[in-house]
């Protein structure tokens, strides 16, 4: 079932230096280092805990990029109430690096929507990031991805031909938005926009592969959680329809990469299947050697 380990292409799709901010263990002795450790062993991390401290650097980051053998790593920004990774300081990790992509994020409740849309604009046309990421869980308050303060985001993207990235998972503050059921709307309106859902909405994994079945312009990047119980659905359904709509992340520095693309082997993907999930569907998607990858009708 599995396909040989030697030299896979990867493309990490969730992949932060730490000197990024201090959620991602930036300081020593901090309480940010402190949460990067438990989150690296409560999903799986083995060896040291605190291997991510090397990304405390630029060159760090790069080396733990080039060592783990990727081909492009992303970094994705963010802009919620609780936290701001600006789309200036995503470009100035990414700018001139090869290997690292970057994405941009805009929460039009708390700019406006004139503003958020203007710096969808300027990070995409001036910046040269690769999408745009939002966080309705994480507003204040939550808020439903098919809120419709984020249609005209969604519009823009879609027009913009660059996916949207959509922040899930158990993370959530309020578990009730980690639902991904009101995606069908937003996916229903815009067919031609590649919506991606990072953390996949784990736990709730059935409920999002059956949202990915009904509209293949969903993807999913379960990131960390392709490890933890109940995730094997996802391989279940890669080896058939979700085969070109899953794509590989491992949430770095949570997880370390190189552990995470061995593991990610070992999950029993077909081989016809493992390049599309580690590389194949993010170049689409991605643009990446092609033309982006178009979404088909609903």
């Amino acid at each position: 079932m599995s396909a040989p380990t030697s030299n896979p292409r990867v493309i990490d799709m969730r992949c932060r230096p730490a000197y990024l901010h201090d959620f991602f263990g930036r300081t020593p002795g901090s309480p940010g280092e402190d949460l990067a450790r438990w989150l690296n062993r409560r999903v799986g991390t083995r060896g040291d805990d605190a291997h991510f401290t090397r990304s405390r650097t630029p060159e760090g980051f790069l080396a733990e990029v080039r060592d783990a053998g990727l081909s492009h790593a992303v970094v994705v920004g963010r802009h919620t109430p609780g936290q701001h990774l600006p789309n200036d300081t995503i470009h100035a990790i990414v700018q001139g690096q090869p290997e690292l992509i970057g994405i941009g994020a805009v929460d039009p409740a708390l700019q406006g929507e004139a503003a958020a849309l203007a710096e969808v604009e300027r990070a995409v046309k001036v910046l040269g990031l690769a999408g745009i990421d939002i966080e309705p869980g994480f507003g204040q308050p939550p808020r439903h991805p098919d809120d419709p303060v984020y249609f005209p985001i969604y519009e823009r993207a879609q027009q913009l031909g660059v996916p949207v990235f959509l922040m899930t998972g158990p993370t959530s503050p309020d578990l009730r938005f980690n639902d991904p059921a009101p995606v069908a709307r937003v996916a229903q309106a815009f067919p031609h926009l590649p919506i991606v859902a990072y953390h996949g909405w784990w736990p709730n994994v059935q409920q999002a592969i059956g949202l990915a079945f009904r509209y293949d312009n969903v993807f999913l990047v379960p990131d960390m959680y392709l490890f933890q119980p109940g995730s094997q659905a996802y391989v279940e359904a890669a080896n058939g329809f979700l085969g070109d709509q899953l794509l590989f992340g491992s949430s770095y520095p949570f997880r370390p990469i190189g552990q995470s693309i061995e593991d990610a082997l070992a999950l029993g993907l077909r081989e016809s299947v493992i390049d599309r999930v580690l590389y194949g569907n993010a170049a689409r998607l991605l643009g990446i050697g092609s033309v982006p990858v178009q979404a088909g009708p609903a």
